[in-house]
């Protein structure tokens, strides 16, 4: 008997790469996605949805490790964010800048809810273009 049946166990690990593509640790939750999609082409909005929930949680980890940091005075590479705020995180999605930014807005204290609700945007436009590619 299975543990989870096969569209289920599917979702279970694309939610779970990517949350874990999102944090510091290096993932392709991309290719996972495009798995899903390939398996389980009537998992669709299932399949988007817990990707970008997954993603933004994995950056709201960042975010909050970046809150962790000490202070100091704010490192010129954090001017461009400072100065477009929250707003510079429909980028979280973009690889390797994208932790940073969200581990800077964390340690910029930006505002919570209006730094998921943007990498959520982000997040969830880039694996909406993806799924558009096996349309």
């Amino acid at each position: 008997m299975d543990f989870m049946p096969g569209a289920e166990a599917s979702l279970a690990g694309l939610a779970l790469a990517s949350f874990l593509s999102a944090t510091v640790l290096p993932g392709g939750s991309e290719a996972a996605l495009l798995a899903v999609l390939a398996t389980h082409p009537e998992q669709r909005d299932a399949a988007l949805l817990l990707a970008t929930a997954g993603n933004t949680a994995g950056g709201m980890v960042s975010y909050a490790m970046g809150r962790f940091i000490p202070r100091k005075e704010l490192p010129g590479r954090l001017a461009l964010l400072q100065t477009h705020g929250t707003t510079a995180l429909l980028l979280s999605w973009v690889p390797l800048i994208g932790d940073a930014l969200c581990i800077a807005a964390g340690w910029l204290r930006l505002p919570p809810l209006r730094s998921a609700v943007m990498m959520a945007i982000g997040k969830g436009a880039r694996y909406l273009a993806i799924a558009g590619l096996m349309a």
